[in-house]
């Protein structure tokens, strides 16, 4: 169901077109439920350069049920140096969110320069001492390097790089519940997130093309690294420039958990792949359980230490 709105600033006014009920909603979102008669409704604003209608989306296939699952599951397997608040802890302030992101592409042309190194063996003689005493001459089989410099240029497609477009979620963040198999994208529809929050844009069409033009930089810098020949190398200097760039937005099921674990610090954000249920989110560790821990290592150190010189 649509929604005819002005827009104001910070909020806006619509008129749920079943009950008639006047909600405010947020300008930072597309989609709401009337909490009256619980009807959808998707919140139609004029696009602009920051604010683009979504080309495509992404479906949710995993539900609440398999996302909470999925979310104490991470937290039980947790690193034994988490905090013992946070592993008893119960995720609470659940969201299923269609997450506004970029998806890019380009063709890049990197320039290059690199330090190539090429192993081979040879046979050395040396001298030593036998069981004996006696001064004995042997030989072994060493390996050398022989380095050589290498200048050329490579040329790749970067494809399918996902950018967050909001500012409640880091690059960092969506990285972590990272892939999106964007094999299911569909065209972008309002049916798709009838019923859902959607989140509009918050992060300007700049900010995210410069995440994605450092996540491009770093991909070609691992790709240039794979392609160079050679037993070992090091690219000493590159410069790499884009071309036929492509930035379309996108909207990615998203389920967003806030936990809170202790009174005195601030909830933990939780993310899960609404496609996948690939959990992601930043553990809290004791550092009582740490200092323990190296304590522990120490004293078993020293006893060791001690053994060893009693044999001795």
């Amino acid at each position: 169901m649509a929604a005819d709105s002005s827009q104001l600033t910070g909020e806006q006014e619509i008129a749920c077109q079943s009950c008639g009920a006047v909600l405010h909603v947020s300008s930072n979102v597309r989609s709401t439920t009337c909490p009256y008669c619980a009807s959808p409704s998707i919140i139609h604003r004029p696009p602009g350069v920051n604010r683009p209608e979504p080309t495509f989306l992404v479906a949710f296939t995993v539900n609440h049920d398999h996302a909470s699952a999925a979310v104490r599951k991470w937290i039980s397997r947790s690193s034994i140096f988490a905090r013992s608040d946070f592993k008893r802890a119960v995720p609470k302030l659940t969201h299923g969110v269609y997450l506004p992101a970029y998806l890019y592409g380009a063709v890049t042309h990197t320039e290059y320069s690199a330090r190539i190194g090429e192993n081979y063996t040879e046979t050395e003689t040396y001298t030593t001492t036998d069981s004996n005493g006696r001064t004995v001459t042997r030989t072994r089989t060493v390996t050398k390097t022989e380095y050589r410099s290498l200048q050329g240029r490579h040329e790749c497609y970067v494809v399918d790089v996902l950018v967050t477009a909001s500012s409640g979620v880091s690059n960092a963040a969506l990285e972590a519940i990272e892939p999106y198999d964007l094999r299911s994208l569909r065209a972008y529809a309002d049916s798709f997130i009838s019923g859902w929050l959607a989140e509009e844009p918050s992060r300007s069409q700049q900010e995210c093309l410069q995440f994605a033009h450092d996540e491009t930089l770093a991909l070609v810098n691992r790709k240039l690294s794979e392609f160079m020949p050679g037993d070992s190398s090091s690219i000493t200097q590159s410069n790499t420039n884009v071309s036929n760039e492509v930035i379309d937005l996108v909207l990615l099921p998203v389920w967003s958990y806030a936990l809170r674990y202790a009174d005195d610090r601030p909830p933990i954000q939780i993310l899960v792949n609404g496609q996948t249920g690939r959990v992601g989110g930043t553990v809290p560790v004791s550092t009582t359980k740490i200092a323990l821990t190296v304590l522990a290592v120490v004293i078993v150190c020293l006893l060791l230490f001690a053994l060893i010189s009693m044999t001795q």
